[in-house]
Parts: structure tokens; C-alpha cells; sequence
């Protein structure tokens, strides 16, 4: 997938330097990332609301931590708390409900006292499933993981973690949902070789 960061980086750099964002709506700016083809995988978009206030990056921080996408409030600290991080990958597992529960066995085996729970969401666009863990070090995780379909070659996550006891809990679990629930799929293809490209909906 070294093509795919390299893309993301240029063109991720290419987009806030000339300030493009996907649209305009109620809760802020709209905010898409791409990915190029990349073997059998064709190229993604992946298209949601950023949060009125927040800041989203996937060239400078995400790019540090391995991630696709992180939408943060404020500045960047380098903490995982209150970040919303946005992770694409071929699919390899059978379903969805595989990388649920995969993803549920790996956290409760690190932490057996920890708890797990189903996030409800309501995304139109694409198959999500949510769980928030609450883990023994006082800690929430909140996970969605998103199938936009077979041909699509990708499954995709977003992320985020709380203190257990933070005063704005509800609110930034809203926002996530929110987040999540707009997250749409489309299908990046490169016509012009290297010079750019078209972002069209899914078929």
C-alpha cells in the first residue's frame, strides 16, 4: 500500500493547500479522503461531515500514527483522547460481522475486565456496525466499522477514545455518530495518469 500513502500525502497537501473541502453543511465543512488503485483494490473516496470547529488532517498527524484521516478539536496534542481517526484497508475477513468480532476479541483479550456493547448507528449509504468498549484503565473506546461492498475491495473504521468520566462524553459521542452515520463510499478512478482524477458515486 506504499502507493496509496504516497497519493494520499501529495494530494492530501495539494487539498489544504488550496483550501478544498467536499461541500458545505449544517454541522461544518464536508471532508473527503482518497486512495489510488492499488493491485485489485480500485481507487476510494470516502466522503462525511467535519464536525463546525474541528480540524482534519491526513497528510501531517495521521500520516505519523498510520491512519487514513484524524478529525481533532483545538490543537493537536498527540493524545489519542477526543481524536476521530479514519482507517481504510482491503478487505480480507469473510463479513463485517468478522471484523467485529475480531476486533472484540483482540481488545477483551488485552483487557478481560474491560466491557463491550453495541453502538447503535443508522448510515443510508453503507452496512456499519458500532461497539464501545469500556475498558478497565477508565478509558472508552468507541469503534464503527463500515462495509461499503464487495467490489469496493475496502472495509473501513473510524475511531475514537474517551475518559470514562469526561464532561462533554455525550456530546463528542453525538458528533461521532454523526461522523460516521454521513461517511459515504464513492469510486476514485485516475483518467488522466498521474495528473489528477474523478471521483464518481458507487455503481
Amino acid at each position: 500500500m506504499e502507493t496509496v500513502v504516497k497519493y494520499l500525502a501529495a494530494l492530501c497537501l495539494l487539498l489544504l493547500a488550496l483550501g478544498v473541502h467536499a461541500g458545505e453543511d449544517s454541522q461544518g465543512r464536508g471532508v473527503m479522503v482518497y486512495g489510488k488503485a492499488d493491485r485489485e483494490v480500485p481507487g476510494w473516496a470516502i466522503l462525511t461531515d467535519l464536525p463546525d470547529g474541528w480540524t482534519q488532517d491526513c497528510c501531517v498527524y495521521a500520516k505519523a500514527i498510520g491512519v487514513n484521516l484524524v478529525l481533532y478539536k483545538g490543537e493537536w496534542t498527540g493524545e489519542p483522547e477526543r481524536v476521530m481517526v479514519l482507517n481504510v484497508w482491503p478487505s480480507k475477513l469473510s463479513s463485517l460481522e468478522a471484523e467485529v468480532q475480531d476486533d472484540r476479541h483482540h481488545y477483551l483479550d488485552r483487557d478481560p475486565a474491560g466491557k463491550a456493547a453495541e453502538f447503535v448507528l443508522d448510515n443510508k449509504a453503507m452496512t456499519c456496525r458500532g461497539v464501545q468498549y469500556e475498558g478497565s484503565d477508565h478509558k472508552d473506546d468507541v469503534v464503527a466499522f463500515c462495509d461499503p461492498g464487495l467490489a469496493t475491495g475496502i472495509r473501513l473504521s473510524w475511531s475514537m477514545t474517551l475518559a470514562h468520566d469526561d464532561p462533554q462524553k455525550a456530546s463528542l459521542l453525538a458528533r461521532f455518530r454523526h461522523v460516521v452515520e454521513q461517511s459515504t463510499y464513492m469510486k476514485y478512478e485516475d483518467k488522466t495518469k498521474g495528473q489528477g482524477g474523478a471521483v464518481k458515486a458507487k455503481r
